[in-house]
């Protein structure tokens, strides 16, 4: 069962999700058990959202969301059940989730499960309604989640939060009844219990863990082993351990080849397993930690000692550290006095594992103080971002000029603890935990030299610098302020109240200083184009207003609202139809540039097929007006031609274009009269007649002084001239003018 029913999982991520559900066989886990695992997902999840983001970015890092992985919180129940055929009751809830809560999940489980394990789904179905109803987790708040009639009260540590200390808790608005349950904290384990039996190999896990060495928890069950690899892992916080870790792994597990491999070293990656088959199979690891029930000796936890790898070799090993590992530094031995001390005067757990976490965090900060006072020394100094040019670079890190500094700002001004240091560093320096902390303090150092550009740019006369500059270096400036505050506004850039209102400010009066046209592209980029990404206006003297008007809206003179912007310079010969196959027309001079405009894209003026009237001004040539009185005749079909302007032909061969039908009994192309053959074009017009026309409306002859009256007469009366309707006959006498010849030789144009 899969609850809410909508969540989406891979049948890969449900298999895996079962088998890590249940302990393995070997694990005699009567009654109820906790654990926690953790799955790799599968490949094309979703990414994550603006909320998440801003999540990760005031958690601490150890407390992220975890972006490749989930992290599954089991309660397990094996009863005795003799209605059952197997005799044992047998069941898991397994609460999903990519946030590391592990302490308030598994109090969460404590409340839901034995409910669950009586009502099954409409509990969950319960559940799940009032958890819909909690407020997203926000670091520095505390929380109140009511659930099931009890109320947990939780606060989520922030980056803020000193290291070690105690926040503030904030009052309780809220008169719940009954009173909220306080969880001292969402993530911390009993760092004592899991590390009871080896606490005098403390420094040793401790130098594992920081350098990313392979290590295998063999424990008695999947409880101690999910506790002891957590606590393993937690153990470096406040540094993020970067290496894969599984709490608890299994043989069905799908890195299980991965893993467990003989061809290639083994890989950075802590495993707790229970299964004693992996004592044979991990047998070329270099670190395992074999563990089992706690013995007391007197009235101390038995310590288990470091034994030689070739000692691991039974399914009944014992108890031990398997390792040649020679630590760097030496153990802290008054430490483990007041630790045994305590478990003789009978002191708490909770008070063991704050001291024991305390240890910890000052061993781990004593390490990573000089590493951090280095970075810092990498950044640039603040005068030297200026606003009229671009951030200085961070120095690249260098491990010689980090070494020679360790003899004065070294980890011994703050730890006691002797050993070599330096080899302990240069160790570190090969490992992925380096390399994770590095980018993640680069990030956040290339974040505040951001911020700090944008401050000097708020803080400059902006205004005065453009005043002698040209347009196209004020709008290169105004599209760059524009991607730094995108930019700063997606990473939530830390920025002095008011400097992103205040560059806002000042794009919007510096684009009202600029011309009209480049006021439109600026202020409506996507009227430029079909999509919706911003273009920068292309560089040239600006067209005439009318023309401008076209360019610039173009949806406002076609019926199409996403007519694009024609091209700058000539467009292409494919440009001028909505054909590929639209041949181009005759040679002749070039019209004005703003003609050829609309000729090569008419589609960009009308939204109807019916050809736009010129402007008025002195008339164009007549080829140009021939093309805007029959536009027709150029574009719109794939087979039209223009006939080609020459000298009128022979009298027989005009003879033949007037009276086709003489020449020939059928009403296919007639052949042309014996003589000379005439030249190529009319040859052309001759044999493909139909290719002069595309359309069987008459245009209007072109404007000129009246033609004759018997010409006139042909014109208005052709059906008088001839017995068919469609050819006329030209009256007698002189041949009429040229531009006549062409409408009486082609009157269907």
């Amino acid at each position: 069962l899969v609850y809410p029913p909508d969540v989406k999982l891979t049948e890969k991520e449900k298999t895996s999700i079962c088998y890590l559900s249940f302990p393995d066989s070997y694990s005699g886990c009567l009654g109820d058990t906790q654990f926690s695992f953790r799955l790799r997902q599968s490949v094309g999840r979703r990414a994550t959202t603006l909320r998440e983001d801003d999540y990760d970015r005031d958690a601490p890092v150890t407390l992220q969301r975890e972006t490749s992985h989930f992290i599954g919180y089991v309660y397990f129940r094996q009863v005795r059940d003799a209605s059952v055929k197997r005799g044992y009751f047998q069941k898991s809830l397994v609460l999903l989730s990519r946030l590391p809560y592990t302490h308030l999940f598994h109090s969460l489980l404590q409340i839901i499960t034995p409910e669950f394990f009586e009502k099954l789904e409409p509990c969950l179905e319960a559940v799940c309604n009032e958890i819909d109803q909690w407020p997203s987790p926000v670091p520095g708040l505390t929380l109140n989640l009511p659930v099931m009639g009890v109320v947990l009260q939780v606060r989520i540590p922030s980056k803020a939060d000193k290291p070690g200390g105690s926040p503030v808790r904030h009052a309780l608005k809220e008169n719940f009844l009954p009173a909220p349950t306080l969880l001292p904290s969402i993530t911390d384990l009993d760092l004592f219990k899991c590390f009871q039996s080896v606490l005098v190999h403390l420094q040793m896990l401790w130098e594992l863990t920081l350098l990313g060495e392979p290590v295998v928890v063999m424990a008695p069950s999947p409880t101690v082993s999910s506790e002891t690899v957590l606590a393993l892992v937690s153990s470096i916080s406040p540094l993020k351990f970067c290496c894969d870790f599984r709490p608890y792994f299994t043989i069905h597990d799908n890195e299980f080849r991965e893993y467990t491999t003989r061809t290639q070293a083994p890989p950075n990656v802590v495993l707790g397993v229970t299964n004693p088959f992996f004592i044979k199979t991990f047998q070329n690891w270099p670190h395992v930690v074999r563990l089992g029930e706690i013995r007391m000796a007197g009235d101390l936890p038995k310590q288990v000692k470091v034994k030689k790898l070739s000692k691991l070799k039974t399914l009944d090993t014992k108890p031990g550290i398997y390792t040649a590992y020679k630590t760097f530094l030496h153990k802290d031995k008054a430490l483990i006095k007041r630790l045994l001390k305590g478990i003789q005067r009978k002191r708490p757990s909770e008070v063991q594992s704050a001291i024991l976490r305390r240890h910890l965090l000052e061993l781990t900060q004593s390490f990573i103080i000089p590493l951090e006072r280095y970075m810092a020394s990498l950044m640039p100094l603040q005068r030297s971002v200026t606003p009229w040019k671009t951030p200085p670079q961070i120095r690249p890190f260098s491990q010689d000029e980090f070494m020679s500094t360790l003899d004065h700002t070294g980890p011994q001004l703050t730890s006691v603890l002797k050993g070599d240091w330096m080899g302990l560093y240069r160790k570190f320096f090969r490992c992925p935990n380096f390399d994770g902390w590095y980018r993640q303090r680069h990030r956040e150092m290339s974040q505040k030299l951001e911020s700090l550009h944008l401050e000097v740019i708020s803080d400059a006369d902006l205004l005065g610098w453009t005043r002698d500059k040209s347009e196209v270096e004020t709008v290169d400036l105004i599209l760059k302020l524009r991607e730094k505050l995108i930019k700063a506004r997606r990473q939530q850039l830390q920025v002095r109240d008011g400097v992103l209102e205040k560059l806002e400010v000042f794009i919007k009066s510096v684009i009202w200083s600029l011309p009209r046209d480049l006021q439109r592209v600026l202020h409506h980029p996507e009227t430029c184009s079909g999509s919706s990404t911003t273009q920068r206006p292309a560089a040239g003297p600006p067209p005439p207003r009318d023309l401008q008007r076209v360019l610039h809206h173009p949806e406002t003179c076609s019926g199409s609202s996403t007519t694009p912007r024609p091209a700058a310079g000539p467009p292409p010969p494919e440009t001028c139809s909505g054909s590929s196959t639209t041949p181009r027309p005759a040679a002749g001079p070039p019209p004005p540039r703003d003609l050829q405009r609309v000729l090569h894209h008419p589609e960009t003026c009308s939204g109807s097929s019916t050809p736009p009237r010129p402007a008025a001004g002195p008339p164009p040539p007549r080829d140009l007006q021939r093309v805007l009185h029959h536009p027709e005749t150029c574009s719109g079909s794939s087979t039209t031609q223009r006939p080609a302007a020459g000298p009128p032909p022979p009298r027989d061969l005009q003879r033949v274009l007037h009276h086709p039908e003489t020449c020939s009994g059928s009403s296919t192309t007639p052949r042309p009269a014996a003589g000379p053959p005439p030249p190529r074009d009319l040859q052309r017009v001759l044999h493909h007649p139909e290719t002069c026309s595309g359309s069987s409306t008459p245009p209007r002859p072109a404007a000129g002084p009246p033609p004759p009256r018997d010409l006139q007469r042909v014109l208005h009366h052709p059906e008088t001239c001839s017995g068919s309707s469609t050819t006329p006959r030209p009256a007698a006498g002189p041949p009429p003018p040229r531009d006549l010849q062409r409408v009486l030789h082609h009157p269907e144009t």
